[in-house]
């Protein structure tokens, strides 16, 4: 009887001996099957030295045999500008590659391009060459080249012009000394590295032009799908307290943590900054912050920020056809007014505040915010509010110091598109900001357009 059941133990154990071989053998099948999670990895634009993001695929064994993979290699060899890394190793070319019955591994993939000769962009291709059981399949890779001026931990010593021949990397500490001019021409785009602040000490001075390919732009130098929209990609320009005389003309600002911070008013009697046909957009924190400073900005869009205007420790500011507007992104949320403004600092020390805000609208949208302007004062302090012709949303019936203004009516935007993460900010016909503005000397919208002798309320005249 022992020898009965030993028999039978021995023939299970055998059994599933010779079925655990079976399953673990390697499949040598020209029909064996591989699959990869993508046909082609797109890179986007890469500047020319510093390199890309890495991206990655995965290669399926739906096989329940092992399947050993001969080679794994890019096209391009040693000279391709993408590179390779599996299992923390990279090379160019890898071989004998095991994957286990019904599973898979990742291939990393980054692309570093060599300068190239031309100014402009440039297309490069290659391809990751995957061979097993005498078959052989592709992955694509494309990535577009772009030269570029880079400029790591520099300084303005002297008067300076940017021209568009090449657009600016800027890599680590960026400043523009006490004294000198940073001029920047129409068309200059400047990309700026993660740790890459522009502190403007002297002067800065920028002169696009109304045609999108002419007008000057700030932002992160990550140009993939997933980082060229991030919030808070790079620092921001910071004008400090010595910096005097700065215009921003025709001037789009993106994805930065603060866009513009005014530190302290200028050392002479103009404003710090004049804003003229301006765009600021995405910023983490504030899209402009002021602090005891003084700016005057007409025709602007400052949208979708944390905060897109914050005003603290007073100072003296003039906004004027301005679009002040906040909706939730597929990244930010929209939770504070667009609009604060207050007259003390961190240390509660109260300082004279005015502001002008005519022609304006300051409308938010989704989130929690139902006030979208919020007013801090302290008592008996100089304080100048004056809001004229701006459409504001607002429930506070005893709202004062508004003059001929619109409150709690929707601005009727030309598109709201949440799932393509798209705004219009400009006005439908039916908008109630249409010929609802003050008459003012500016005879010009912020694409350029003339503006009617009943001027429409916001950045935008409709044509």
């Amino acid at each position: 009887m022992k020898s009965k059941y030993l028999f039978i133990i021995c023939a299970i154990v055998i059994g599933g001996f010779i079925t655990s071989c079976k399953k673990t053998s390697f499949i040598t099948s020209s029909d064996a099957l591989l699959f990869t999670s993508t046909d082609t990895l797109h890179f986007g634009t890469v500047f020319t030295a510093t390199g890309s993001i890495t991206q990655s695929f995965k290669i399926f064994n739906p096989n329940d045999q092992k399947l050993l993979i001969n080679k794994v290699a890019l096209q391009g060899g040693t000279a391709s500008s993408f590179k390779l890394n599996i299992d923390g190793t990279a090379s160019s070319s890898f071989s004998n590659i095991e994957i286990a019955p019904n599973d898979s591994m990742y291939i990393f993939v980054a692309v570093n391009i060599s300068n190239g000769t031309t100014n402009f962009s440039f297309f490069i291709q290659d391809s990751i060459g995957i061979n097993y059981n005498g078959k052989e399949t592709f992955v694509q890779l494309d990535a577009y080249g772009q030269n570029a001026r880079f400029l790591k931990n520099a300084a303005v010593t002297k008067d300076t012009l940017w021209n568009s021949d090449l657009p600016v990397v800027i890599i680590g500490a960026f400043n523009v000394n006490q004294g000198k001019t940073l001029t920047i021409n129409k068309g200059v785009q400047v990309y700026c590295h993660a740790d890459a602040a522009v502190t403007i000490n002297g002067s800065l001075k920028t002169f696009g032009e109304k045609d999108e390919s002419e007008r000057v732009i700030f932002r992160g130098d990550r140009l993939d799908d997933y980082y060229k929209d991030l919030p808070g990609s790079w620092p921001g320009i910071i004008f400090g307290k010595s910096s005097i005389n700065n215009q921003l003309s025709f001037t789009n600002i993106y994805n930065a943590t603060n866009a513009v911070f005014a530190d302290n008013p200028a050392t002479n009697n103009n404003p710090k900054i004049i804003m003229n046909q301006c765009i600021i957009n995405n910023a983490s924190v504030t899209g402009i912050f002021g602090v005891y400073s003084s700016i005057n900005a007409t025709n602007c869009l400052i949208s979708n920020c944390a905060n897109n205007i914050k005003i603290a420790a007073g100072g003296n500011y003039n906004f004027t056809h301005c679009t002040v507007a906040s909706y939730n992104t597929n990244l930010l949320f929209h939770e504070t007014p667009v609009l604060s403004i207050g007259d003390i600092d961190d240390n509660n020390q109260a300082f004279p505040l005015a502001a002008n805000f005519v022609n304006s609208i300051f409308y938010g949208d989704d989130g929690y915010v139902t006030e979208e302007i919020a007013i801090q004062q302290t008592v008996n302090n100089p304080f100048s509010l004056n809001f004229e012709n701006v459409l504001y949303k607002s429930t506070n019936i005893a709202t004062t110091g508004f003059i001929n203004s619109i409150q709690g009516l929707a601005p009727a935007f030309v598109s709201i598109d949440y799932t393509n993460n798209k705004y219009d900010f400009q006005l439908l016909p039916e908008s109630p900001c249409v010929n609802a503005g003050k008459s003012t000397s500016i005879s010009l919208d912020l694409d350029g357009n003339p503006r009617d002798t009943s001027p429409d309320i916001g950045c935008y005249e409709l044509q």
